[in-house]
């Protein structure tokens, strides 16, 4: 599985690594993923996730089966 966040769509991003010497060498950033298992009570049923942090936010303000629809709305929910 890609690292992308099944809520946000965060995924993996390039820029440089620089160091001391201001010498630039590409590097990637990574975002914050957690795989997390989640009930939904609208479905009785358990759902697994892998979402960054900020996701756990989202899910925690406006709860699992309402941002569970906004991003399979917005294309970032996909099912294996």
């Amino acid at each position: 599985m890609s690292k992308i966040c099944q809520i946000t769509g965060k995924k993996v991003i390039t820029g440089n690594k620089v160091s001391h010497s201001n010498r630039k060498t590409k590097r990637t950033f990574e975002p914050n993923l957690q795989t997390k298992r989640f009930f939904v009570p609208e479905l009785q049923e358990w759902v697994m996730l892998k979402i960054s942090a900020a996701g756990i936010r989202i899910i925690n303000k406006n709860g699992v089966y309402a941002a569970l629809m906004s991003a399979e709305a917005k294309g970032h929910l996909y099912r294996s």
